[in-house]
């Protein structure tokens, strides 16, 4: 395929070569990327639009909910739930699922979103971006509980925004991982990065070295080794602060990212439905790892609708390095 092939067009020719999935997934991400395109603006003169800052309201997680969040949640869920495709949605910004009901045609999907991955960091300008996760679904009727409760394993698409100096989607359906950049004059995404192969082995890690003191001792080892002077292969730190942020840049260019589990948050911190899983079926399809440190984050069984887990994601002999240090291998 060639660059600068249109979005719609690239996944048309990819569904060719699998006409048992219908058109109907690839509709939907063009809805998504439709929001996508008004958050960007919005992203683009917030500070002008007074969407920076907190709303005063705390999330289900207990965290400050942003008017950026707030604004983006809103706007997916209302460019999403009317298209037919759906019959349920969730969000990091909501309780409960959201079923379509009423006024709405039920479809066969299930979609599952972060609106603003690192919303906060918006008034200090940084990436951010919004991931997405969609599933076929597994009966009929309204949408049930126990059809988000999926292994990652299990998804159709899964997908990320990053609006940054470029604003670029990357995608897959399960036929490798491929990233298309918003041209601003045509309002199209285009495809920049074919078949998306991230190193084998990278040269940056990233993580919170402030939560150095809660991490087990596996944890610690495997810093303290990357930090070593006299390496053969050294490392450099590199940590933003927004998964995404982080995250592309290491699928991109090598490393490994890490939000282990800590002493204050047992069970890690990322969510694994609409963060952890999207990303790692991304990493595998473009030959990376993604781990919880003890098991793939693709293998995972979800008991819980905003489950957290550690994560360890990124080039896959790093990862697997680091998994030899947590399991005492190292």
């Amino acid at each position: 395929m060639d660059l600068g092939t249109e979005f719609t067009r690239f996944t048309i020719e990819q569904q060719r070569q699998h006409p048992d999935e219908a058109g109907d997934v690839t509709e939907l991400v063009c809805h998504l990327l439709s929001a996508a395109k008004i958050i960007n603006t919005e992203v683009n003169r917030a500070g002008l639009a007074d969407l920076s800052g907190s709303t005063g309201r705390a999330n289900v997680h207990g965290e400050q909910v942003q008017k950026l969040d707030e604004f983006a949640n809103t706007l997916i869920m209302r460019t999403t739930e009317h298209t037919g495709h759906l019959a349920g949605m969730v969000s990091e910004e909501l309780e409960e699922i959201h079923p379509i009901l009423g006024e709405h045609p039920r479809g066969d999907y299930l979609l599952l979103f972060d609106p603003v991955d690192g919303s906060s960091n918006i008034d200090v300008n940084v990436s951010i971006g919004t991931i997405f996760s969609i599933y076929r679904r597994t009966d009929s009727g309204p949408a049930k509980l126990s059809e988000f409760l999926r292994k990652g394993s299990e998804q159709v698409v899964a997908g990320y925004v990053i609006y940054g100096p470029s604003t670029m989607l990357v995608y897959t359906s399960g036929q490798g991982a491929h990233a298309f950049t918003l041209d601003p004059d045509s309002g199209e995404f285009l495809l920049s990065h074919h078949s998306i192969r991230t190193p084998a082995r990278g040269k940056v890690y990233s993580v919170n070295e402030g939560n150095y003191g809660g991490w087990d001792s596996g944890v610690q080892r495997y810093i303290d080794h990357l930090k070593q002077p006299d390496s053969a292969h050294p490392y450099s730190a590199r940590y933003i602060g927004s998964l995404v942020a982080d995250f592309h840049r290491n699928l991109l260019k090598g490393g490994v990212f890490l939000y282990p589990a800590h002493a204050s948050a047992p069970e890690g911190k990322l969510r694994l439905l609409y963060e952890a899983s999207p990303l790692a079926f991304i990493v595998e399809q473009a030959g990376g790892l993604a781990s919880t440190g003890a098991s793939r984050v693709l293998d995972l069984q979800p008991t819980h609708l905003h489950q957290k887990t550690p994560l360890i994601i990124g080039s896959r002999e790093d990862v697997e390095e680091a998994e030899a240090f947590i399991q005492a291998r190292a």
